[in-house]
């Protein structure tokens, strides 16, 4: 049985970072061998916060980077395949599922259902339609207004679960409440993977 999970890190959030490096840590542990860590081409990131257009740039390039850099994955040959992703990369995956999907359907190809593990989704994410997924946000978020990114996850049947007080990386500025929130997490994202991934 081949599993594959694939990495889509935020701007400046990197794949080392502790939601995406125990996420992974994880995932190796639950069967799937095979990692993937995608890698973008630089963006800048200065005023980009609040500016729409701006954001729908650099998703466009992140987007485009990330289809050049998974081009020749064999996709049906993976039994499970997992997508862990931070910020704008909820919406870099999002996006790339429900296009893959399209494109080997196009091909007569049927893909093994894709989970999705969104920390902190950008509002963007919810646009695009994902096989399964569960998601965390903080309500101190800057980069997404936290409130309208849990409707639209209600909306589209996807669990979220929500950090008091937490920012963009699910951090407070106190380290046991950190810690406190990084155990939860994984937790939950452990039981999402063993639960809903199972084949």
């Amino acid at each position: 049985m081949a599993s594959l999970t694939v990495l889509f890190p935020g701007i400046g959030y990197t794949c080392d970072r502790p939601l995406l490096y125990y996420a992974k840590c994880i995932a190796k542990n639950n069967g799937y061998d095979e990692v993937i860590q995608v890698e973008y081409e630089k963006v800048d990131k200065a005023g980009l916060q609040g500016n729409h257009e701006k954001m729908t740039e650099v998703f466009k390039k992140l987007y485009e980077s990330s289809v050049k850099y998974l081009a020749d994955i064999e996709w049906e040959k993976y039994d499970k395949i997992l997508f862990i992703s931070k910020s704008v990369g909820t919406a870099i995956a999002a996006c790339y599922e429900e296009n893959l999907i399209k494109d080997l359907a196009n091909n007569g190809i049927k893909l093994s259902p894709i989970k999705q593990v969104l920390f902190t989704p950008l509002e963007e994410t919810m646009i695009f339609n994902t096989s399964s997924a569960i998601a965390f946000i903080g309500t101190s978020d800057p980069w997404s207004d936290y409130s309208k990114v849990v409707e639209a996850s209600k909306h589209k049947n996807i669990p979220i679960h929500i950090y008091d007080n937490a920012n963009h990386s699910l951090e407070t500025g106190n380290v046991e409440t950190d810690l406190d929130y990084l155990k939860d997490a994984m937790e939950k994202c452990k039981e999402f993977i063993e639960e809903k991934c199972r084949i």
